[in-house]
């Protein structure tokens, strides 16, 4: 017979066995539902039973952080890596994610500096922290103040062809880990001196869908309320971002969303959620385009079709074809471009 673990007794308080990893389990489980207060309430408390366990810590600041509590995500990580706890080069990772959130740009530059003179970084990661060590000394010696608003003229001319001393240079950087971090570090700014290079960039096909979505993203948030040409997918489109909706309430995601949902949520969630979470990369990567077919119903159902394949599924197009009361021909035609819009990278820093 398997000998039962004695009860835990701090302060008064009873810890029953295994209590510790069922908080530590239901947490984390949370966390990968999206559910991060309760995930950081359950991970806070499996703490207070295993304070230096690793995996209860890292779930708390991955937590921490998907809840915008960058704070609370810093201070725990610095704490992890000065006890040494957890795989070290992965808490430094972790870390200056967090930094990078809070724009703490002479902190990353101090802790990868710190990384290179003790020689703690091996061969494989060095290009990784030398991107992030290059961009942040950038970012820690231009950054500006903010001109203040209340001086700049509503006529400000956003014209690509117009000169401006406030630059991104865009154009001239590669790596799209480097360009997401820099179009990020602009969400606290005031957007406006960057308008001119901001066009440009839209209006360019080189310029990345993903990145051109953030964008405009800012300039809608900013209430920019000038006329912009955006160029995707060799596809050009007039818009202006104060009228745009925003880039998870566009109408037609909503109505993929309902038609998944009515036949999917029920009899398989676990498909649905696939679905969904493709429809949405798909419709983020071409905002604010709308993308042929015009059909909403051949989008739901090659979104499901994809789905089930990803899944190692299959469902007959004439099926789906019925079931959505949509021509199999459109059904291809918006398979072919999910296809084209999943092989898009996402920045991953």
């Amino acid at each position: 017979m398997k000998k039962r673990e004695p009860v835990k007794r701090i302060d008064n308080v009873i810890f029953f066995p295994g209590l510790e990893k069922r908080l530590t389990d239901k947490g984390l489980e949370n966390l990968e539902k999206k559910k991060f207060n309760e995930a950081i309430n359950l991970l806070e408390e499996a703490r207070e039973h295993d304070p230096d366990n690793d995996e209860i810590l890292i779930g708390l600041v991955l937590a921490y952080f998907e809840a915008s509590s960058f704070q609370k995500a810093k201070a725990l990580a610095k704490e992890m890596l000065h006890k040494g706890i957890g795989d070290y080069l992965q808490m430094v990772d972790l870390y200056l994610t967090v930094l990078i959130q809070l724009h703490e740009y002479q902190e990353i530059v101090a802790t990868i500096e710190v990384l290179l003179e003790e020689k703690e970084i091996p061969p494989e990661k060095y290009d990784h922290f030398l991107t992030i060590l290059q961009f942040s000394r950038r970012m820690a010696e231009n950054r500006q103040p903010d001109p203040d608003p209340d001086t700049e003229s509503n006529t400000y001319d956003i014209t690509p062809e117009k000169t401006n001393v406030y630059e991104l240079n865009l154009f001239s950087i590669d790596n799209l880990n480097e360009q997401m971090l820099l179009v990020s570090s602009l969400a606290e700014k005031n957007i406006r001196p960057y308008l001119p290079e901001i066009a440009e960039y839209l209006a360019a096909e080189a310029g990345h869908p993903f990145l051109k979505t953030i964008l405009l993203s800012l300039l809608k948030e900013q209430e920019i309320d000038r006329e912009l040409s955006v160029m995707k997918f060799e596809m050009e489109k007039k818009v202006i971002p104060t009228h745009l909706p925003e880039v998870r309430e566009e109408p037609r995601l909503k109505e993929v969303k309902a038609l998944l949902e009515a036949r999917l949520e029920s009899e398989n969630p676990v498909l649905f959620e696939n679905s969904f979470r493709m429809a949405e990369r798909n419709f983020f990567i071409s905002y604010p385009l709308e993308l042929q077919p015009k059909s909403t119903a051949a989008w739901a159902a090659a979104f499901h079709h994809l789905a089930e394949y990803y899944l190692g599924m299959d469902t007959e197009l004439h099926y789906l074809s019925g079931e959505y009361e949509v021509q199999v021909e459109e059904i291809e035609e918006a398979i072919a471009m999910i296809e084209v819009i999943e092989k898009i990278s996402y920045p991953n820093i």
